[in-house]
C-alpha cells in the first residue's frame, strides 16, 4: 500500500493531466520520443558501422569457431585427426578446412619488355574444397563477376576485387594491383619457388578485407604446390547449427585437446582488437551526442512544469491553506515528469524495435567496409530509459520545490 502523500500526489497528478492542453502534453511527449530515439540510435547507427563489418567477417570468413596455427607453427599439426574431432561435434553443421601461403601474382607476364615494370602483386592463397567452404561461408555467393571454383578446376582461380587495379578505389603505389586482368585472363602465381599459371575464372567481392585481397584455388592442386602432401592444414573453419553456442564448442574441443596442436577461436575472439576499440569510442561518441538531447528534454520538462507551477501560485497555495503538504504537491509534479518520461520512451521503444531495427536489418547502410545496422541492445536501451526517466524526474522536482516553499499567503495573494 502506498504511503498517503504519495496517493495524494498521484491524484492530483493525473487530475492535472486531465484537465493539461491535449497540444501541450502531445508536443511534450513528442520531445520524450526525439529525446529517446536520440540516446540510442546516434550511438546504435556509430556501433552499427562496425557490427555490420563484424557480421561480415564472421559469417563470409571466420565462421562461427576458426582453428588455426599456433603462433610457433607453420600449419596445424595432426590435422587429419583434429578435422574427425571437430565432425564428430553435435552442434558442427559444416567444416571447411584451409590451405594458406603467401604468393606473388604475375600478369602480362608474356608481353612484357625487360625495361617495362612488372605487373605484380601480392596476396594470400587458400586452398579450398569448393563445396565445403561455400557450406560454411557461402563464397559462391560473392562471386560478382565470372563463376565459382568446381571441384576439377585444376590451373583455375578466384581472385578479390581488390587484386584487381579496375576494382581498386585509390591510386596508391603502396596498394598492388594487377592491371588488365579479366574473367578468362591468364596469370602467374609464385608460391616459394613454385611457378604456375592459372586462368581467372572468378572475381569476389565483398566487404571483407581477408576475401577482397586474397585468392582462392582448389585444394588438391595447391596441396602439391606447397609441398603439404601430409594433409595438415592453415585453418579449419566450422559453422554451427542454428541456436548452438560457439563459446560451449569452443570448450568442447580445448576438452578434446585440440588446443595442444592450434590455435581454438570463436568469432569474437578472432576479432581484431582495433574493431572492439572502435566499438567502445563510437559507443561513447554515441552517449555523448545523446546527452545532449537529454540536456534539452531535461530543460524542456523544467520550462514546462516552472511555467506551470508559476500560473497555479494560487491554486498551489489554496492546497497549502487547506491543509495539503507541500510534499504531496511535489509528489503530483513528479509524478506528471514521470507520465511523460514513459510514455514517451514506450513509444520509442515500438518505434526503435518495431521499425528502425527491422528496417536497418533489411535495408542496411551501404557503407564502403561494412553494411551498417542499427544495434540496440535491450540492456543498454533499459539503462537509457532509466536515465531519461530520472533526468526528467528532477527537472520537474526542481521548480516545483522552488514555488512551494514559498510563503502560502503571498501565493494566494499572487505576491512576490
Amino acid at each position: 500500500m502506498l504511503p498517503l502523500t504519495v496517493r495524494l500526489g498521484l491524484y492530483l497528478a493525473v487530475r492535472q493531466l486531465r484537465r493539461a492542453s491535449l497540444w501541450t502534453t502531445g508536443l511534450i511527449i513528442f520531445v520524450m520520443v526525439l529525446t529517446f530515439l536520440n540516446l540510442v540510435v546516434v550511438s546504435g547507427i556509430l556501433v552499427g558501422l562496425i557490427q555490420g563489418s563484424i557480421n561480415s567477417w564472421r559469417t563470409e570468413f571466420t565462421s562461427d569457431v576458426i582453428i588455426s596455427t599456433l603462433d610457433d607453427k607453420k600449419y596445424i599439426e595432426n590435422s587429419a585427426n583434429l578435422i574427425e574431432i571437430v565432425r564428430s561435434i553435435p552442434q558442427v553443421e559444416a567444416v571447411s578446412p584451409r590451405y594458406s601461403e603467401g604468393a606473388i601474382l604475375e600478369a602480362n607476364y608474356k608481353t612484357r619488355k625487360e625495361t617495362d615494370k612488372p605487373n605484380v602483386a601480392s596476396a594470400q592463397i587458400m586452398g579450398i574444397d569448393p563445396a565445403a567452404e561455400n557450406a560454411v561461408t557461402g563464397l559462391a555467393g560473392s562471386i560478382m563477376e565470372g563463376s565459382y571454383l568446381a571441384p576439377g578446376d585444376y590451373d583455375k582461380i578466384v581472385v578479390g576485387y581488390y587484386l584487381l587495379s579496375q576494382y581498386v578505389p585509390v591510386d596508391d603505389p603502396n596498394f598492388a594491383a594487377l592491371k588488365d586482368v579479366r574473367i578468362g585472363t591468364k596469370i602467374r602465381i609464385q608460391v616459394g619457388d613454385v611457378t604456375r599459371e592459372v586462368v581467372v575464372k572468378g572475381i569476389i567481392k565483398s566487404k571483407v578485407d581477408s576475401l577482397t585481397r586474397n585468392a582462392f584455388m582448389i585444394d588438391s592442386q595447391f596441396r602439391s604446390m606447397i609441398g603439404r602432401n601430409d594433409g595438415n592444414v592453415d585453418q579449419i573453419v566450422m559453422k554451427l547449427k542454428g541456436g548452438a553456442d560457439p563459446i560451449a564448442v569452443k570448450r568442447a574441443l580445448i576438452l578434446r585437446g585440440v588446443d595442444q596442436y592450434a590455435k581454438v577461436q570463436t568469432y569474437a575472439d578472432a576479432q581484431p582488437q582495433f574493431l572492439k576499440d572502435i566499438i567502445n569510442t563510437f559507443n561513447m561518441l554515441g552517449s555523448a551526442i545523446g546527452s545532449i538531447g537529454l540536456v534539452v528534454a531535461s530543460i524542456t520538462i523544467f520550462i514546462v512544469i516552472f511555467i506551470n507551477a508559476i500560473t497555479r501560485r494560487k491554486y498551489i497555495g489554496i492546497l497549502k491553506g487547506i491543509g495539503i503538504s507541500g510534499r504531496v504537491i511535489e509528489y503530483s509534479y513528479v509524478f506528471q515528469s514521470m507520465f511523460y518520461a514513459v510514455l514517451g520512451s514506450a513509444i520509442g521503444m515500438v518505434i526503435l524495435y518495431g521499425l528502425l531495427v527491422p528496417l536497418f536489418i533489411a535495408h542496411p547502410i551501404d557503407f564502403p567496409f561494412s553494411d551498417g545496422i542499427l544495434v540496440a541492445p535491450l540492456g543498454s536501451t533499459l539503462f537509457r530509459v532509466g536515465l531519461l526517466i530520472f533526468a526528467t524526474v528532477i527537472a520537474g522536482f526542481i521548480p516545483a520545490w522552488m514555488i512551494i516553499r514559498k510563503n502560502t499567503l503571498d501565493s494566494i495573494l499572487g505576491r512576490n
